[in-house]
């Protein structure tokens, strides 16, 4: 590489992030270089170097704490951070105005373009002399050079200039370049740096440790940080010089450590650019599942749930595994996380419309509910229309085409027709009204259900309605009174509602091999009253084993597929 020895005049350079680095960048450059050699013997070796790296240490602001060793939680690491970001934020006037000096007239200015991190100032060793850099022939005597507009304005000048101390350290370009889409561009994109031998970076004095970290791992793929705290700072580091290894490696060790709930939120509120990138992704699906997992049962954690922030109750609301009574307790737990978080109309219709909304898994609601969320005004009437008309049609497909629905999307993000393991499980309704009020209630349970039944359990259904009342059903392992062996059953019951009877007749039937047809196994009539269930206690009059076992007829592609039709006369 050409190295030049004129004296020229410092130059400030934008060193920011291509947005889609971070994703797609690999740890090798046309150099050639592999990435996985260890190549820590050369590390500040002027033997090995070609250049020399001076590093200019920048206050940080006065409540910032530099140790990321020192911080009492991880929490502590996450408050500081944030205040930096909302001050950076702040400052990004005041940052522009410096750059607008500065920036090259070249369109590779684009690339280094950041505006979620604080710039970083690459800037030639030498000084100007007199206002006129000598080593641009074009530059005319008298004219204000780049330092001039910048000294133009002392309170800038001094945000760019302050300095506490500077450290120098001999690096190699064409092994920081193999390891840094961020280095290569730098040193090999034809501007004035590319060819210095002495090179300037500023960072602020909280960064040091962590850029030091992060050249050794480029050169001996080794980090002396161990706590989450410290291995964060090098992950931001690694995203903001674009050194993927680096962030797969801390991501790889952070997922190592136990996980708290505390540090999973943290993982899912680092700033964009650090979430985006492919490397964080183990990171922050492990952070998800913790949630998921330590909040599956939201009834025990309400209050907790309800305090998450958002990336934390998408995380809880995503998974298949939730443990709640039906999809209508999500609606409501969802509205309800909103109402509190958002209390203004308009901000709870945004959030509601582009990321809770499409949590929540209409199709399996009840029809019921499905009327409630059409008058909702915490949605807006466009979104409702089409998730209600969506669930509706969903509801009226055959079984097998709601199966390859549901298959379609089990691999995608989106996962509304994916059945959740709801306490209560959904069933399928179709009512009449003449000759007699009647309906047909359909109940399907996979044979994994089935199993977890023994030796006593039971699984209810969702809610149905019939003549203004409420029923269910519930499947239970028995023990056979007669036979005295485990066996499967089959119960109706009515909602506790006063103390209003009902007389009705009930029919239970089952799909069955070979014919694949709904077989009656039960009939009866009943007069029910509030809290009162019948049944029978061996539908299929076989024993648990023979039931549950691989030539068993009652289970159809996996499938033991229920109906029960419930009819009032006059």
């Amino acid at each position: 590489m050409k190295q030049s020895n004129r004296e020229l005049q410092p130059v400030v350079v934008v060193v920011g992030r291509d947005s889609s680095s971070s994703s797609s960048s690999s740890d090798s450059s046309p150099s050639g270089l592999r990435s996985d050699s260890d190549f820590a013997f050369a590390f500040n070796n002027s033997n090995f170097s070609d250049r020399d790296l001076r590093i200019e240490i920048l206050p940080d602001f006065p409540y910032y704490k530099h140790d990321a060793d020192a911080f009492s939680s991880i929490s502590d690491w996450a408050r500081n951070r944030k205040r930096r970001r909302d001050d950076l934020r702040k400052d990004e006037a005041t940052v522009e105005q410096i750059l607008s000096c500065h920036m090259p007239d070249s369109d590779d200015a684009a690339a280094y373009e950041n505006q979620d991190l604080e710039p970083v100032a690459m800037i030639e060793e030498s000084p100007p002399v007199d206002g006129v850099d000598p080593g641009r022939p074009d530059d005319k005597a008298g004219e204000p050079s780049n330092v001039d507009a910048l000294a133009g304005d002392e309170e800038l000048a001094m945000d760019c200039s302050t300095v506490l101390r500077v450290e120098t350290l001999h690096i190699s370009s064409l092994l920081l370049a193999a390891k840094s889409p961020f280095f290569y561009k730098l040193f090999s994109n034809g501007m004035r740096e590319s060819d210095q031998r002495h090179v300037t970076l500023r960072i602020h004095a909280s960064e040091e440790a962590a850029f030091i970290d992060l050249l050794n791992f480029m050169y001996g793929r080794t980090l002396s940080a161990s706590t989450p705290a410290a291995l964060l700072d090098v992950l931001m580091a690694a995203d903001k010089f674009e050194v993927a290894s680096c962030m797969r490696h801390c991501s790889k060790l952070l997922r190592n450590l136990p996980m708290t709930c505390e540090s999973a939120l943290l993982y899912l509120d680092l700033p964009s650019t650090v979430l985006m990138a492919e490397a964080v992704q183990p990171l922050t699906d492990a952070a998800k599942q913790f949630l998921a997992t330590h909040y599956k049962d939201i009834s025990k954690f309400q209050e907790e749930v309800l305090n998450l922030p958002l990336a934390g109750i998408e995380a809880v609301l995503s998974s298949d595994d939730l443990q709640v009574a039906s999809e209508d307790a999500v609606y409501d737990f969802v509205l309800k996380w909103a109402r509190i978080h958002y209390p203004k109309l308009e901000d709870r219709r945004g959030i509601l419309g582009s990321r809770l909304g499409r949590l929540i898994r209409f199709p399996y609601m009840t029809c019921r509910k499905l009327k409630k969320v059409l008058s909702c005004n915490d949605f807006d009437p466009d979104l409702t229309t089409k998730v209600v008309l969506e669930a509706l049609f969903f509801k009226a497909e055959t079984p097998y085409r709601q199966r390859s629905l549901t298959a379609e999307e089990a691999s995608g993000s989106h996962r509304r027709f994916v059945e959740r393991a709801y306490k209560y499980r959904p069933v399928k309704v179709v009512e009449f009204e003449v000759p007699h009020q009647q309906c047909i209630v359909y109940l399907d349970l996979k044979r994994e259900e089935c199993g977890h039944l023994f030796p006593s359990g039971r699984v209810y259904s969702q809610a149905f309605h019939l003549g203004g009342q409420g029923f269910f059903l519930s499947a239970h392992c028995n023990m056979d009174q007669q036979s005295s062996f485990h066996c499967f059953g089959l119960f109706l019951g009515m909602q506790e509602k006063g103390s209003v009877s009902f007389a009705v007749e009930y029919e239970f039937a089952a799909r069955s091999k070979p014919s694949d047809d709904y077989v009656s196994k039960y009939k009866g009539n009943y007069t029910f009253t509030g809290g009162k269930a019948v049944g029978y206690r061996n539908l299929f009059g076989i024993p648990w084993t023979t039931f549950m076992g691989d030539e068993s007829p009652c289970f159809i592609n996996g499938i033991l597929h229920l109906r029960a039709e419930l009819t009032i006369r006059s």
